[in-house]
């Protein structure tokens, strides 16, 4: 299982502080030290919808132009998150084949149920 993010995000914090709590074994990857491939974006893209992973409300979407913000398609999306990992919601938890998007001690608690 692995967990992504950007380590100072407050919410990624909320996330791993949880995980060792409950003394679920992870490996932590940093977007912004790790780096983050296309085809990784892609695959949560097709598998959660882009636009659940893409997040506008973001400093980072905020500081794109006009021209890379309008007309958002998957594409487009998928390559503006790869050069721009800050745009991808966080942090992002997969396990094998399942993905979970953001952190909310509720929905991390039914995932392990």
């Amino acid at each position: 299982m692995t967990l992504y993010g950007i380590k100072n995000c407050d919410t990624v914090r909320k996330a791993r502080k949880w995980l060792e709590a409950e003394k679920i074994d992870y490996t932590f990857h940093d977007f912004r030290e790790d780096g983050l491939s296309e085809t990784t974006v892609a695959l949560w893209a097709n598998i959660v919808g882009w636009e659940t992973l893409f997040n506008k409300r973001s400093t980072s979407f905020r500081g794109l132009n006009d021209a890379e913000k309008n007309d958002l398609t998957q594409d487009k999306a998928i390559a503006l998150m790869v050069q721009h990992p800050t745009l991808i919601k966080r942090p992002v938890l997969v396990n094998k084949d399942k993905l979970l998007i953001g952190f909310k001690a509720a929905e991390y608690q039914m995932w392990f149920a």
